[in-house]
C-alpha cells in the first residue's frame, strides 16, 4: 500500500530541506569559486553527502513517523488484546517466520475508513506492519491474510532499504541540479541581492526537483509491487493473494469518484495516472499472479 511510500517521501523532502537550510546558514559545502563560478566536483560531493544523509535519516525515522502521522496503535502481545487483535498479531508473526524474518515486526492498527495497509521500518528486523480499521471491516479473513502476506513480503524483500539507496541517488541529483539552477537564477539579479535569491531559489528548486524525482521512486514502487504480490502468494497461497486483490478491485469500484481519484494513488494504480501511481493496475497484478 502507498502509505509506506508517501510517508517515506514526505519525510525525505522535509529532512532534505532542513539539512539544506542548516548547511546554507552555516556556510558548509561552499561550491562557488572566488571568481563566481561553480566547482562542479565539490558540488557533486556535497550533493551526494547531503542526498544520502537525507535518505538514510528518512529511513531511520520511517517507523516513528508512520506511528505519529497515522496514529497507529501498536498491538503488543503482552497487552490485554481482544481475540481479533491477538489473532492479527499472531498471523503477522506466523507469516514473518515463514519469510525467515528473525525479529518479529510490530503490528498496529490505525483508524481510517480507507482499505489500506503498509509496512515500514529501517530493516527486516526493525519493522512495522499496520492495517486500517477500514480494511479489517471490508475484507474477509482470506483477503486480510493475503494483504498481510503482501506487506510481510515487502519487509522480507528489503524494499525499504533498496528504496533508500535509490532515493539517495535521486536526492544527489536533486541537490546538485537545484544548486546549479539557483546559481543561474542569482546571476540575473543585482550582486547585493544574489545571496538572498540563491538561498530562496535553492529551496524552491529543491522541492520542485524532489517532486519530479519522486516519479522515479513511484516507478520503482510499481515494479516492487509485483514482487511483493509474488512473495505474498508464496507465504499465504496464490488463491488468497488473488482474492485480496479482487476484493481491493471491488472496493475501488464501489467508492465515489472523488475517493477513487485518491485511492488510485494508494492501492490500485489507474492506467491514466500511471506515472503518479505507486501501484500498478490491479487487473495487471491479478493477471500476472494467475499466470504463475
Amino acid at each position: 500500500m502507498a502509505k509506506r511510500i508517501f510517508l517515506f517521501l514526505l519525510t525525505n523532502i522535509l529532512v532534505l530541506t532542513t539539512i539544506g537550510i542548516v548547511l546554507s546558514l552555516l556556510g558548509v559545502g561552499s561550491y562557488v569559486t572566488a571568481g563566481g563560478g561553480i566547482d562542479l566536483i565539490s558540488l557533486l560531493v556535497f550533493s551526494a553527502v547531503v542526498g544520502f544523509s537525507g535518505s538514510f535519516i528518512s529511513l531511520i525515522m520511517s517507523k516513528w513517523m508512520a506511528k505519529m502521522m497515522m496514529g497507529v496503535k501498536v498491538l503488543k502481545p503482552d497487552q490485554n488484546l481482544s481475540a481479533y487483535e491477538r489473532n492479527l498479531v499472531e498471523r503477522v508473526h506466523r507469516l514473518a517466520r515463514a519469510a525467515g524474518i528473525r525479529k518479529m515486526p510490530e503490528v498496529g492498527v490505525y483508524q481510517s475508513r480507507e482499505v489500506n495497509a503498509f509496512a515500514t521500518g529501517p530493516s527486516k528486523n526493525n519493522s512495522l506492519v499496520a492495517v486500517s480499521t477500514g480494511l479489517l471491516e471490508e475484507m474477509d479473513d482470506a483477503a486480510v491474510e493475503g494483504v498481510l502476506a503482501h506487506e510481510v513480503a515487502h519487509i522480507s524483500n528489503g524494499d525499504m532499504v533498496t528504496m533508500t539507496l535509490l532515493q539517495g541517488i535521486v536526492n544527489t541529483f536533486v541537490v546538485f541540479l537545484a544548486r546549479i539552477a539557483a546559481w543561474i537564477a542569482s546571476r540575473f539579479v543585482r550582486e547585493d541581492m544574489a545571496p538572498i535569491v540563491h538561498f530562496i531559489a535553492v529551496l524552491v528548486f529543491q522541492i520542485l526537483f524532489s517532486i519530479l524525482g519522486s516519479l522515479v521512486v513511484f516507478a520503482f514502487s510499481r515494479h516492487r509491487e509485483f514482487h511483493a504480490d509474488k512473495g505474498g502468494a508464496d507465504l499465504a497461497g496464490k488463491d488468497k493473494m488473488v482474492h485480496a486483490l479482487r476484493m481491493l478491485k471491488g472496493y475501488t469500484q464501489r467508492i465515489s469518484s472523488d475517493q477513487s481519484s485518491v485511492a488510485s494513488l494508494k492501492i490500485s494504480g489507474k492506467r491514466g495516472l500511471a506515472l503518479f501511481s505507486t501501484h500498478p493496475d490491479l487487473d495487471e497484478r491479478i493477471r500476472r499472479l494467475e499466470a504463475k
